[in-house]
């Protein structure tokens, strides 16, 4: 058992690292640039790159790890749900991606920072050898995934010149070869491809070859080791941007270990050891769960994978029993609620749930974090049960979460949650809140590997002198810019450095940051008024009824409508009640359910201090939610306005006729 755990056995409270009544300092000059508190040379204007001289490089951290688990368990995998974990350890894990990376050279590839390798696969134990195998030879890693489509995945392909991808298994082989550029020469397949598919591919000019085969080339003919240095590229992540083509982010090894670095030099105590197991279920291809990893690695821990079925999740947390966890604001809220669709139907659940719910918050009030009280065993047993009963570090972030839903995960769970801020641009974090600050609906203070300012955006009455504005970062962990993209790089980071985040933030008096406003997204309506979509989205989704929610508004008009998709539970359960009916089609026709709705997402919004031109007039019920799969979301789920509004143009037009 860590100290940590041991100290909330015995109730304990948490050992505050730093005052909460001021989280962050700031620098001298005009331009109140915040810095992180957890390092003693943040005041001087310095910033983390690193822990240690021997770990300076992604490529390093993992041998670090090695070295601190003295050949400990690294990778977890499971061949089917009814089977245990089973693990492959830290010097099989370094012999192995060693070979690979050999097989890669032997192959064709330069052991140099300006070869690309494809991934196209889902989280699993090669992932990880594929990276550490490219990273033993100065690679770069680009990553693909399913979400982002196949034209998407074929235009980064051509756009990066990628003449081997390694991929999962027979369907993705078959997905690339669609519409395979002709700069794809080779597939490496992780499972075994079928005779039609590898015909397919020779028709196309293209070799698939296994992976087995590769590490076993390389093997044979080992190729000396051509490590990379700091300032290399590690990696090139796209991101889906709601408009037009991916953009290609280009991180360094010091980008990725300075951030690594920096959250857990925040996390002191309760930073992971090598003690602790992690589940590898978030996607690879995304930054959050990459740096997530890498702390991992660089520890010396152990990274299990979920079996590859989101479905399966909780039955892959039962068999593995993880005690640290990245997680993501749908996740928790499909927790939430799960539990709330359990207890509100039943009084006495919901009074013992309320009771429960109090007493573990008055705890996280005093610096109590534990998961064995009576009420724990009462009530939230289940909660705990279903991630497998070990957590004891949760790491949130990739969007906003509600304030209830955090203090409910954080009283649920009893372990301790941190929720961050950040973007790919950024390598994943640029700011972390602290353990002990209990408050929710903030993000923390910066983290060491950046310094964070406000700068004004007048067109939305934002002013940095007010402690408002977008937030810029400038730091160890800020992206070299957009690959073969240098003219949206010059719109985003500026001549000194500042990359613009297009997010608007506010300073709070204890000198951590809130996200308050979108700087995109922003339009007027036909009386001049400013509306920023987002920022009412992000209102009315608190309602109980709205599982989402698209606010439209256009210049000619002077009021703004939006497309409501509702909570299926709730509706139903509701609808149950009043003994009203039907299916979800039908009652997103029912004039009451609208009444319903609208009347709370009203409520929502004078409670929120939305103004009266910020509330919508008028909302068409649709049952069927956005996805990816329809084109109306990004692969990281954000709303894809432009096709939102084409999707919905009829409706749109209809309400407005309506109205006027």
């Amino acid at each position: 058992m860590s100290p940590c755990c041991a100290k909330c056995c015995f109730h304990e409270p948490l050992k505050i690292p730093i005052d909460l009544s001021m989280q962050s300092d700031v620098l001298k000059g005009p331009e109140m640039v915040r810095v992180s508190k957890f390092y003693k040379d943040s005041k001087d204007g310095k910033l983390i790159s690193y822990m240690t001289e021997d770990a300076k490089t992604l490529y390093e951290t993992f041998r670090k790890g090695a070295k601190e688990s003295n050949n400990g368990p690294c990778l977890g995998w499971r061949e089917t749900l009814n089977k245990p974990y089973q693990w492959m350890h830290y010097n099989e894990t370094l012999l192995r991606a060693r070979n690979f990376g050999s097989g890669l050279v032997s192959v064709g590839l330069s052991p140099n920072p300006n070869t690309y390798v494809g991934i196209y696969s889902q989280n699993c134990p090669e992932w990880i050898l594929v990276e550490q195998g490219a990273y033993c030879y100065s690679m770069v890693i680009v990553p693909l995934y399913d979400t982002l489509g196949p034209d998407a995945c074929a235009f980064i392909i051509n756009q990066v010149e990628i003449s081997i991808v390694i991929c999962e298994n027979d369907a993705k082989c078959n997905l690339l070869l669609d519409r395979a550029p002709r700069c794809l020469r080779k597939l490496i397949s992780i499972h075994e491809t079928r005779p039609a598919t590898n015909q397919r591919a020779k028709n196309r000019g293209i070799e698939i070859l296994r992976f087995e085969d590769i590490e076993r080339t390389g093997a044979l003919k080992s190729v000396p080791e051509v490590p990379p240095k700091p300032s290399d590229l590690c990696t090139i992540c796209y991101t889906s941007g709601t408009t037009g083509n991916p953009k290609g982010v280009m991180l360094t090894h010091e980008n990725v270990v300075a951030s690594v670095c920096a959250v857990i030099m925040q996390l002191g105590d309760h930073k992971p050891t090598t003690n602790d197991i992690m589940i590898s279920f978030l996607p690879l291809a995304h930054m959050l769960e990459r740096c997530c990893e890498n702390g991992m690695y660089l520890v010396g821990g152990a990274v299990g994978f979920y079996s590859g079925d989101i479905r399966n999740l909780s039955e892959d947390m039962k068999a593995l029993r993880p005690t640290v966890t990245p997680a993501v604001p749908r996740l928790l809220n499909r927790i939430y609620d799960k539990v709330m669709a359990e207890v509100n139907p039943s009084f006495i659940k919901r009074v013992l749930f309320n009771m429960a719910l109090s007493a573990k918050e008055n705890e996280i009030k005093r610096g109590i974090i534990r998961s064995n009280s009576f009420w724990d065993k009462l009530v939230f047993r289940k909660v705990q049960d279903g991630m497998g009963g070990r957590l004891r570090l949760m790491v949130v972030g990739s969007a906003p979460l509600a304030g209830n839903v955090l203090t409910f995960i954080r009283c649920a769970l009893g372990c301790l949650v941190v929720e961050g801020y950040g973007q790919t641009e950024c390598c994943a974090p640029i700011t972390l809140t602290v353990q002990g600050d209990h408050v929710p609906e903030h993000v923390g203070p910066p983290v060491s590997c950046c310094h964070v300012k406000l700068v004004d955006v007048p067109e939305m009455e934002y002013y940095a002198s007010s402690n408002q504005g977008e937030v810029c970062v400038r730091g160890t962990n800020v992206f070299k810019g957009y690959f073969k993209d240098q003219e949206t790089t010059y719109e985003t980071i500026d001549q000194d450095g500042w990359h613009h985040t297009g997010d608007v933030g506010q300073w709070l008096p204890n000198g951590t940051l809130k996200i308050i406003d979108r700087k995109k997204h922003i339009f007027k309506l036909s009386q001049g008024e400013y509306i920023v979509p987002e920022k009412i989205e992000n209102v009315y989704i608190r309602s109980q009824y709205v599982h989402q929610v698209y606010v439209h508004g256009e210049s000619l008009k002077s009021c703004i409508i939006a497309i409501v998709v509702p909570d299926v539970d709730v509706i139903k359960c509701w609808a149950l009640e009043n003994k009203i009916p039907g299916t979800l089609s039908v009652l997103c026709n029912n004039p009451e359910v609208k009444k319903l709705i609208m009347d709370d997402m009203t409520t929502w919004g004078k409670e929120s201090g939305l103004k009266s031109f910020e509330q919508v007039k008028d909302i068409y019920l649709h049952p069927d939610p956005f996805s990816v799969q329809n084109g109306l979301l990004t692969p990281t789920f954000k709303t894809k306005r432009p096709q939102l509004k084409q999707y919905f143009k009829p409706q749109l037009e209809d309400m407005y006729v309506k109205l006027a």
